[in-house]
């Protein structure tokens, strides 16, 4: 049943939250106290009736444009005027979505760079009607989180991805035409350009449906054949290898943990 479904990615979530909180424990980030303090403020749900009281919500869906202005759609009719409504989407017009609830003014970007826990960016975007109070509270909150702001014009792919995701296509493009190995791909851009990690394990950590998603708004909507997604890319998500949350995308993983990846030049799928 869709309410089962539902439930079932509630559990989904949670699940990962615990098994982020428990690394974040083994590697000293977070004392066992003060994960299971932050677990308890997360309060799951299958409605969007808690939102009725809530003043500030980030939506962070899937990158699909029709999802997340489904989503701002039910949003408009259970929060209040003065709610402020942000999304954490990485390319899509702000000021459409916007446009789809009762009050754009309160509609604002937010992009929080991942992994979130260990990146300091959050990238705000203003929509054509975003008020100057709904943009003061949104770099208020994430000045409040430890986070550092950076601001962009509601543009596609914002600053963050629009130069990030044609980077990670040509590297695609780089191992689709056999041009280097993905480790040897990676340890170029990762020693040359002093990088934490190399495209490729950046792409799985990211999602592989993600960058597609995103590559294809840029190309749709900036209409430039340099944001053509690379074949091999469409094919690893057709082939549903979509990185670490699946365990499987350039490098293998064991599910849900970035890890350090093995190279698939070594792994068999027969």
């Amino acid at each position: 049943s869709p309410s089962g479904r539902k439930q079932d990615i509630v559990t989904n979530g949670m699940g990962n939250i615990q098994r982020l909180m428990e690394r974040q424990i083994k590697g000293n980030a977070l004392s066992t106290e003060q994960a299971h303090a932050a677990i308890a403020l997360i309060t799951p749900g299958i409605s969007l009736e808690p939102f009725r009281q809530a003043d500030f919500v980030i939506e962070a869906v899937s990158e699909n444009e029709e999802v997340k202005a489904n989503i701002f759609r039910q949003l408009d009719k259970v929060t209040s005027v003065q709610t402020v409504l942000a999304s954490n989407t990485s390319s899509i017009s702000i000021t459409r979505l916007a446009a789809v609830t009762s009050k754009p003014h309160r509609v604002v970007g937010m992009h929080f760079q991942l992994p979130v826990h260990e990146q300091p960016l959050v990238e705000l975007a203003r929509g054509m009607h975003t008020s100057e109070g709904t943009f003061t509270a949104a770099r208020s909150l994430a000045v409040h989180l430890g986070k550092v702001v950076a601001v962009s014009q509601d543009r596609p792919g914002f600053v963050m991805y629009r130069c990030l995701l044609p980077f990670i296509n040509e590297a695609f493009f780089c191992l689709m035409e056999g041009t280097a190995s993905a480790e040897d791909i990676d340890k170029c851009l990762k020693l040359g350009t002093a990088m934490r990690q190399g495209p490729l394990r950046l792409a799985d950590s990211i999602g592989l449906d993600t960058c597609l998603a995103i590559m294809r708004t840029l190309h749709a909507n900036l209409g430039d054949g340099k944001y053509r997604p690379c074949p091999l890319l469409v094919q690893y998500v057709d082939a549903g290898m979509l990185g670490v949350k699946t365990g499987k995308g350039i490098f293998m993983y064991e599910r849900g943990s970035p890890g350090d990846g093995t190279p698939h030049n070594v792994i068999s799928f027969n």
